[in-house]
């Protein structure tokens, strides 16, 4: 949970340490920071793509295979992290000024993006090495590094920020910046821990460096589907986010506080999201066919059990729970934000499903359908959150409430799939 989540807690930091800087730098973030998620998205998707695949080989007792899986995917990752690091440098600014109408909020936009981007290079190869290992089980350390990571944005976002400790007072920037060398940081260390317990030795990694094209191919063939599935889904949440930036200011800061908590809440699910395709993989290598939708429905109840023992509280009373991360003098927003956090409760409960149940179908290798499913009713979000929020002019619950809908359908579909498609073929 705490490494599928790794990116949400970093952009919920930076959120957070913004929140009480100023209402334009909060503003700000709450766009930018779901562009960035989109970022963290696309190599942590090649990641379940490999991790699929390296779950398959490890249920097959395939070894040689782990090691050649593992090295395709750290090639997979570093390509695609320089084609994501050129497109910012070269583009952010003609890019953002099209969704972006406010110039202090552009300006800020940019003050975040730039610096950020020289940290894409250490996550999306670092999501390699958690593929490699979330693949094989072995997921202790994954959680002692995601701490790690946190620990370090957390006390350089403060410093950053707010200039302390003769640190230069650099607002979004240093946000930026601090998660930047937490990433960094965060991978040097796992690359230690990798050669310390001999993994290049045990999946023969060293004598597989040699970039094997075809397998290379295949990994990418597995993992893009999810790649284009986990952009199409965030998008959809920059487009919205860049609908209700229209409405104004205020309407975008609860907005941004709504999804902060929706970050959080949606945790357990991330992490059991990641733990299925494992699961799934694993038993089709071994040939067990028949124990997939047993699994499926398992982790399903785990997941909204979790979820909503760790949600309902914080909906119920969020001026209470949420007062540690965003209290301050004025408590205005958590009031005017009352009737979404009813919303998000419905949202809360369907994802913590859905998102269980279409990574399980992805789990089989059937990536290519879950694409098709998520990204046809990402067209159908879109078209209601724009009749919502431009034609009709309702008000922000209406807008939010196209979220339940939207995962209600994906639920829907991936059963139907599940019981009726013939994911049983599919090879990876």
């Amino acid at each position: 949970m705490l490494a599928s989540a790794a990116q949400n807690v970093v952009v919920l930091t930076d959120n957070v340490f913004l929140y009480h800087k100023s209402a334009l730098e909060f503003a700000s973030i709450g766009i930018i920071g779901v562009f960035y998620l989109i970022i963290a998205a696309i190599g942590y998707s090649f990641s379940r793509g490999g991790q699929i695949i390296i779950a398959r080989r490890f249920g097959e007792h395939n070894e040689d295979g782990i090691g050649k899986s593992a090295v395709s995917l750290f090639y997979l990752e570093l390509l695609f992290a320089l084609l994501v690091f050129f497109f910012i440098q070269y583009y952010a600014d003609s890019f953002f000024a099209y969704f972006v109408s406010n110039e202090d909020i552009l300006a800020k936009c940019l003050d975040y993006i730039y610096p950020r981007s020289y940290g894409v290079f250490f996550s999306f190869t670092g999501l390699a090495m958690i593929g490699l290992y979330t693949g094989i089980a072995r997921t202790s350390f994954i959680i002692w590094d995601t701490l790690l990571l946190v620990v370090i944005n957390l006390v350089l976002n403060y410093c950053l920020i707010f200039g302390r400790f003769g640190l230069p007072e650099m607002g979004i920037t240093g946000a930026a910046w601090a998660s930047t060398i937490a990433e960094i940081a965060a991978f040097i260390v796992f690359v230690v821990y990798m050669i310390y317990q001999r993994a290049f030795r045990e999946f023969n990694i060293i004598q597989n460096l040699r970039p094997d094209f075809s397998d290379i191919w295949s990994t990418f063939k597995l993992s893009i589907p999810i790649v284009i599935q986990s952009v199409v889904g965030i998008g959809s949440w920059f487009i919205f986010f860049s609908m209700i930036e229209n409405l104004g200011l205020r309407e975008l800061e609860m907005s941004n506080l709504i999804r902060n908590v929706y970050l959080i809440l949606s945790i357990p699910c991330w992490g059991f999201s990641s733990g299925i395709n494992t699961m799934v993989s694993n038993f089709m290598g071994q040939g067990q066919y028949e124990n997939v939708f047993n699994i499926i429905k398992k982790t399903s109840l785990l997941s909204v059990s979790l979820s909503m023992l760790i949600s309902l509280p914080i909906i119920f009373f969020p001026e209470y729970c949420l007062y540690p991360l965003f209290g301050s003098e004025d408590m205005s927003l958590f009031e005017d934000s009352g009737p979404l956090f009813w919303v998000l409760t419905g949202i809360i409960f369907i994802f913590s499903i859905g998102g269980i149940v279409i990574n399980g179908l992805m789990g089989t290798g059937a990536t290519l359908i879950g694409m098709y499913i998520q990204t046809g009713l990402v067209v159908f979000y879109l078209i209601g959150a724009h009749l919502i929020i431009n034609v009709y002019q309702l008000s922000l619950e209406w807008a939010w409430s196209v979220e339940i809908f939207y995962w209600l359908a994906i639920t829907i579909l991936s059963l139907l799939y599940l019981r009726f498609g013939k994911w049983k073929t599919y090879k990876v």
